[in-house]
């Protein structure tokens, strides 16, 4: 495998910063359905039964999660690029631009769902993007076992966020439950391939300071 001039390197990275923050990212797998809700008609369309339509209350708590979840998919585009900029071994490399190709679907999908609900993307995103490029880049130099320790550490702490949103999210949004439902399946597998490859656990104040950060995101990210 060829390993890229930093020329093509930066021209590409710029690219793809762009088409994620821009949401122009395209889904390579189709967006998740979930069976159908009890007591609603078959031949419904999904977005016409994908929401409890009871209180507006419940489609602003909806808008509010996806929002914070597509939050962290931009976060990870630019976690795995920081990562994959910063390693030396090319194998390692190809193993976080795959897993950040993976991530484009959820990040799509969190797209997608937004519109349907009639919500926005966090006005911040460009700053959570550069701030989690740099902190790719940051856990890179430390060598490739501590670089996927944080990948598997990020992608453990993901799942526990994803928990909460879906007992948080209003019963009647079944079409967002299902893109979480899936999105968390992924996140479990992109970290055992990170601790199959060699991820080290990192110590307990890594791992605070990680959920500490993560915890400042998702709340600013609810709203702005």
């Amino acid at each position: 495998m060829r390993r890229q001039s930093v020329l093509d390197e930066m021209f590409g990275l710029a690219g793809r910063a762009l088409n994620t923050v821009a949401g122009a990212q395209q889904a390579r797998r189709p967006l998740p359905t979930s069976p159908i809700a009890p007591g609603v008609a078959q031949g419904v369309a999904p977005d016409a039964r994908s929401i409890s339509p009871e209180t507006t209350a419940q489609r602003q708590r909806s808008i509010q999660l996806m929002r914070v979840n597509q939050v962290g998919e931009v976060c990870a585009q630019a976690l795995y690029e920081g990562q994959a900029l910063a390693t030396a071994n090319l194998t390692l490399q190809a193993q976080f631009r795959r897993a950040a190709q993976e991530e484009a679907d959820h990040l799509a999908w969190t797209n997608e769902r937004l519109k349907e609900l009639g919500g926005r993307t966090s006005l911040l995103n460009p700053l959570w993007y550069a701030g989690s490029l740099l902190l790719g880049l940051t856990a890179g130099r430390r060598g490739d076992a501590v670089s996927l320790g944080f990948m598997a550490e990020t992608e453990r702490q993901v799942e526990q966020h994803l928990d909460g949103h879906l007992a948080q999210l209003p019963a009647g949004d079944q079409r967002s439950r299902a893109i979480l439902e899936q999105m968390k399946r992924d996140e479990a597998e992109h970290g055992e391939q990170a601790r199959a490859a060699g991820a080290v656990d990192l110590p307990a104040p890594v791992r605070g300071a990680m959920r500490a950060v993560s915890k400042i995101m998702t709340t600013t990210a609810r709203y702005i």
